[in-house]
């Protein structure tokens, strides 16, 4: 394990950050200078929860902050601090209601099964005026009616995209492309797929990273859910396999339909089963809504998905099966918290394995233009107050994430603003 105080000597760190993401998926930090930093990795950095959304009030004891250096990655664009991810005690006990403690819990789960759970996220944003009272873009000359891989506009931005990228690099993530989307205005940066709390981590810190970085270059970063009504929404894609021991992957199977084992099609099962329970930790706002509904964009599709239904290589449906290795959920959006999406959708998976449950026949139609049947699929939740009631209703998911924490997020997230 990683010595913060000889790391910080050895790298000339002044600086570490303790940081934790909030119920809504709001980085919280304190500074700690490096000459202080054994006392506080040892006993903690202490928060009052309830000035950060978590479930607390002013009358609770304080929130301690223990870093993992597992978790360590130094700034790249100041590279004297250090960010950490920190694990949050209570009086001694952990804090059941973080959202990093409720991912651990069921990458534990995974493990007393046999299983390592693996996945790769794709974190769509917009660049939008810093200046502008309404939602406008940043780049006025971004006008493309299909602006999705537009060269031209992507490099007008090169010095942003290749300094995340840079930055990605750096810190060893695997970074391998980067492209305009389908949005005017709107981005993706790929990195390689990891364990699923590195995964995590990497999200919530990609997050600072570029809203970091776009304020440096003069722009917003937004990972709102559909920041401009007759546009693309962003995504927050969660490709995901669970793998054994020894590094095989248990998703592929030769010989299975699309080359998927039965152990990938009961963990899809799950996703499937439990849909209208995750849309209140994939999609939580409003805003998340408008991008799930089947409206009109410029450049003719939304992308996103409406139904509970999942197909081969097709983006029309909730969960796609883009190859032989791998199960891609399109549900969840920018708004997700980087860590209950992970424990969520693992969760959910487990069920799946656990219940035996059979996903049903695929579904091959383009559902933007050909909806299914009411018989053949459902649809997903239209609004946050039906999905939190699938979410009150979902005993299985919710003994799984635990009530302490399942109390705590249904009673802040209707106080969660759209934005």
């Amino acid at each position: 394990m990683t010595d913060l105080a000889r790391f910080a000597a050895s790298q000339g760190i002044r600086y570490f950050l303790f940081s934790f993401c909030d119920l809504f998926g709001v980085q919280r930090a304190k500074l700690v200078p490096a000459s202080a930093v054994t006392d506080l990795a040892a006993n903690g950095a202490g928060f009052a929860g309830f000035a950060a959304w978590l479930d607390m009030t002013p009358a609770d004891p304080d929130v301690l902050a223990l870093p993992d250096p597992s978790s360590l990655m130094v700034l790249p664009w100041e590279p004297q601090v250090a960010w950490v991810a920190t694990d949050l005690q209570v009086e001694g006990d952990w804090l059941e209601q973080a959202p990093r403690r409720v991912l651990q819990r069921q990458l534990h789960r995974a493990e007393a099964l046999g299983y390592q759970f693996r996945s790769g996220v794709e974190a769509e944003f917009f660049l939008m005026d810093a200046e502008a009272e309404a939602e406008r873009i940043a780049d006025p000359l971004d006008r493309q009616g299909k602006p999705c891989y537009d060269q031209i506009a992507l490099m007008r931005h090169y010095p942003l995209i290749s300094a995340l990228m840079e930055g990605m690099e750096t810190l060893g993530w695997g970074p391998y492309q980067a492209d305009h989307e389908d949005a005017n205005g709107q981005f993706e940066l790929n990195w390689t797929f990891a364990d699923g709390l590195v995964t995590a981590d990497r999200h919530a810190f990609f997050r600072v990273m570029a809203a970091t970085l776009a304020e440096r270059h003069g722009a917003r970063a937004s990972f709102h859910p559909k920041p401009i009504a007759d546009r693309t929404g962003n995504g927050a894609h969660l490709h995901v396999s669970l793998w054994d021991s020894s590094g095989r992957n248990l998703f592929h199977h030769p010989q299975g339909d699309l080359g998927l084992s039965p152990l990938a099609y009961q963990f899809l099962a799950g996703l499937l089963h439990h849909a209208p329970a995750l849309c209140a930790l994939t999609n939580p706002i409003a805003g998340s809504y408008r991008r799930l509904a089947r409206s009109h964009t410029s450049s003719g599709s939304t992308w996103s998905p409406t139904w509970i239904s999942y197909t081969g290589n097709n983006r029309t449906h909730m969960v796609r099966i883009p190859d032989n290795q791998r199960l891609e959920l399109r549900l969840a959006d920018g708004a997700a918290n980087p860590y209950l999406l992970q424990a969520a959708v693992l969760a959910a998976g487990l069920h799946g394995i656990e219940a035996g449950l059979d996903p049903g026949p695929r579904l091959d139609s383009n559902t933007f233009t050909d909806p299914p049947e009411p018989d053949a699929a459902r649809p997903l939740p239209s609004s946050p107050a039906e999905a939190l009631e699938a979410f009150r209703q979902d005993e299985a998911l919710r003994e799984a994430l635990g009530e302490p924490f399942c109390r705590a997020y249904e009673t802040l997230i209707p106080e969660r603003p759209d934005n």
